[in-house]
């Protein structure tokens, strides 16, 4: 299964922000332990970069997202993308934008903590919580 992690998701792994981090570290545990691939887009490195380095520093903040860059494959943000997301219903242009890059890469979900905000998305958009409910016993049985 290849899915797209918001933003948010990636910040609350990288900066340790309760409550979300306990999801956020369930899924990077799937992901260890079957066939989850994790995704990002390469617009997602550089916002997760900014953000980080206010909290960690840039030495760290650079150490964190090469970690990251181990277990989470980045996804691009071309032309196609930009344009197909300034014609998307997401009200929300970040978000318009990984949910065109994930569609244009053939993922078909994406984890947030904002699921409205992809409102009138055709992909599948779950919560960080509500896909460890539904995919992690599943994830570890097939382990």
């Amino acid at each position: 299964m290849n899915v797209l992690l918001d933003t948010n998701i990636l910040l609350d792994f990288i900066l340790e922000r309760e409550p979300h981090v306990n999801y956020a570290e369930q899924i990077f545990e799937m992901a260890k332990h079957s066939a989850l691939h994790l995704f990002m887009t390469a617009t997602t490195v550089t916002d997760v970069f900014y953000i980080a380095r206010k909290e960690k520093g840039k030495a760290q903040t650079l150490e964190l997202i090469e970690d990251l860059l181990n277990c989470v494959e980045v996804v691009s943000v071309d032309k196609t993308v930009i344009l197909n997301a300034l014609r998307s219903e997401l009200t929300d242009f970040e978000d318009a934008v990984q949910e065109c890059a994930a569609t244009q890469a053939g993922i078909d979900t994406i984890i947030t903590r904002n699921e409205s905000d992809f409102k009138p998305s055709n992909l599948v958009i779950l919560g960080s919580e509500m896909f460890v409910t539904l995919y992690g016993k599943h994830s570890n049985e097939s382990a």
